[in-house]
């Protein structure tokens, strides 16, 4: 399985976020932007944090946003979204976060095929950074086109 792809609509750059809260219902309109979710998944996303923690911060820098399949997905996809300044999610070590990946997908297998693409992106050891670098969205989408 490849990466979707990753319409403008999904990408938004330098979003000031007050919490990690705020940096997750910034992805999760991403998703809701380019058609992949409803606006409801933004609460599903927190809500896995608050009951499992930060475990969602997958790398220095870098958090993958999800929620199980359910009715608020709408089709497979991903937004990216880059924080004007980064913020913590409480993670020990992987904090501040300055990139949030939001994962919507429709099953568990697509859940897990997503997250093995996106693992190859980030074997990289600059995606990263470039991601958070980045300022326009035909940067992001090359940094994810470069992937697929």
């Amino acid at each position: 399985m490849a990466l979707p792809l990753l319409p403008a609509e999904a990408i938004a750059l330098r979003v000031p976020a007050g919490d990690w809260r705020d940096a997750v219902r910034a992805a999760g309109a991403a998703l809701t932007a380019a058609g992949i979710a409803q606006p409801s998944y933004a609460d599903e996303m927190i809500r896995m944090i608050e009951e499992h923690g930060p475990y969602v911060v997958i790398a220095p820098g870098l958090a993958l946003a999800h929620a199980r399949p359910g009715p608020e997905v709408l089709k497979d996809g991903i937004a990216v979204v880059t924080l004007a300044t980064p913020i913590n999610f409480g993670h020990p070590y992987n904090d501040p976060v300055s990139v949030v990946l939001a994962l919507a997908v429709d099953s568990p297998d697509a859940h897990v095929a997503m997250v093995a693409e996106l693992a190859n992106l980030f074997n990289d050891s600059t995606a990263i950074t470039d991601l958070a670098a980045a300022t326009t969205v035909d940067e992001v989408q090359r940094l994810f086109g470069n992937a697929t």
